[in-house]
């Protein structure tokens, strides 16, 4: 589900249904997904998350120009995806290099 331009960041509340997985990072931690419209890589990343639970921040950066900025700002790059998990940045990757990213996040807490 990606949010229609011109509207401003959601933040997304996990299903109903979902439990906390074994060896997920706490779900208090602050997460934000930078994305584009029509973006796969993008809508798969937002499945995984809804998957497991986790509660996040969608930033249209095609809608919002400041978005869009700090998004480069903390990936050096204009490439969608982009996570930020309490200043943990993974950018442009697809659902099994954010597998890994989540992984080490809940070994390292």
């Amino acid at each position: 589900m990606t949010p229609k331009p011109g509207r401003a960041p959601v933040a997304k509340d996990p299903p109903a249904h979902s439990r906390r997985i074994a060896g997920q990072p706490p779900l208090n931690m602050k997460v934000r997904l930078f994305i584009k419209p029509f973006c796969g890589w993008c809508d798969q990343a937002m499945d995984w998350l809804d998957s497991r639970g986790v509660k996040y921040e969608v930033l249209d950066v095609s809608a919002d120009a400041s978005a869009r900025q700090e998004m480069e700002e903390l990936s050096g790059q204009s490439l969608a995806p982009v996570l930020d998990v309490d200043g943990q940045i993974l950018s442009d990757f697809d659902t099994g290099q954010l597998e890994k990213f989540w992984n080490k996040l809940a070994k390292d807490n």
